[in-house]
């Protein structure tokens, strides 16, 4: 399954934008979702997941009470609304689901610069 992610670009610091990742044809329905992001020579790191069932969430503590996530089952897709962004949000953004492994999409860079 391919997952295709949208809506990075450069925004001013305190801005926002949201974030998609469509999957055509696949339901997310019964797996953990969530968001990652890797900055210039920085190892990647998890911004967001929300499990299945449930769906309980859970934010780093970088992006809590800025960041959420979302899902359009009907649609197949993902979203990640950001925020009040800061420059050190800077980074590409991955979508992901996971089953016994991590399915990872392409990437969107988000630029946060005034």
């Amino acid at each position: 399954v391919q997952l295709v992610e949208s809506g990075g670009g450069l925004v001013q610091p305190g801005g926002s934008l949201k974030l998609s990742c469509a999957a055509p044809g696949f339901s997310f329905d019964d797996y953990a979702i969530g968001w990652s992001r890797q900055a210039p020579g920085m190892e990647r790191e998890g911004v967001v997941c929300c499990s299945s069932g449930s769906g309980d969430t859970y934010y780093s503590d970088s992006v809590q009470g800025r960041f959420t996530i979302s899902r359009d089952n009907a649609k197949n897709t993902i979203y990640l609304q950001m925020n009040s962004l800061k420059p050190e949000d800077t980074a590409v953004y991955y979508c992901y689901y996971s089953t016994i492994y991590t399915h990872w999409g392409q990437g969107t860079q988000v630029t946060v610069s005034s």
